[in-house]
């Protein structure tokens, strides 16, 4: 299920998704593309990412594909924060956590708050959910104003993820090409024309999976690619497989 984001944190996070008590008889390998979206993500069941296992992860910018590896029945419950507050929220350089997920109990203590103990001694879903509310009220609260301006260039980019975009948000910012880098890479983890690219990417497979289209050429143009061996080869980028396996591998199976 996708509960809304409560209305003190809706500024910071884009979405959430809860699996709730999953029975699990195989492995379940849940994978994780290019979305734009810092995460964090807790499990009442360690899960394995890159060699790693553990409870609750805090996600920066996935630009490689990487998969999610569950053994035994769990609820989860992700965060999806908006592109700009890792840097605001956690004192982290975002760059250093893009493809480098990294276990929040590895925070130092004014940033973790004791969090991992109190969601695994939730008595419900929605206890935890209380929880990881509170937890990033108490951490927006701390925030400074200098997230202003990277929030309002990243809203622009998901809205409209051109490669004129990103000059007009420049010229808008009064910034120099290089102060916009080096905002983009301290706060989002990546230059600026990457997140563009993810972003549109993102809206790409958005319009696959909810099936907006006649053909994979529609998508190119829908979003602004240069034509349909553009859009196939970003998808690639972003997948490791090309559309038409994606929409393989989400079909229904037979009766």
């Amino acid at each position: 299920m996708n509960p809304i984001p409560d209305e003190k944190i809706s500024d910071f996070v884009q979405s959430i998704l809860v699996i709730e008590n999953f029975k699990v008889s195989t492995p379940f390998v849940l994978p994780l593309f290019a979305n734009g979206t810092p995460t964090l993500l807790f499990q009442t069941t360690k899960g394995k990412i890159k060699g790693n296992s553990n409870n609750l992860t805090l996600f920066g910018q996935t630009v490689f594909p990487e998969t999610l590896t569950l053994d035994d029945n769990f609820t989860l419950i992700a965060y999806f924060f908006k592109s700009f507050p890792l840097f605001a929220l956690f004192g982290l350089s975002a760059q250093e956590l893009t493809d480098r997920p990294i276990d929040l109990n590895l925070l130092e203590s004014s940033k973790r708050l004791n969090l991992q103990e109190q969601l695994l001694n939730a008595q419900s879903t929605k206890d935890m959910m209380n929880l990881l509310n509170h937890y990033i009220f108490t951490l927006i609260k701390k925030v400074k104003v200098e997230t202003q301006r990277i929030q309002f260039a990243t809203s622009k980019l998901a809205d409209n993820p051109c490669e004129e975009t990103l000059k007009k948000i420049q010229d808008e910012l009064y910034v120099t090409e290089r102060t916009f880098q080096r905002m983009f890479k301290k706060h989002i983890g990546i230059p600026p024309d990457k997140f563009r690219r993810i972003s549109q990417f993102s809206a790409a497979l958005r319009q696959l999976q909810y099936n907006r289209f006649k053909n994979l050429s529609d998508i190119a143009y829908d979003n602004a690619y240069a034509d349909q061996s553009h859009f196939i080869r970003s998808f690639r980028e972003f997948t490791n497989i090309t559309p038409k396996d994606y929409l393989g591998l989400e079909a229904p199976s037979g009766n």
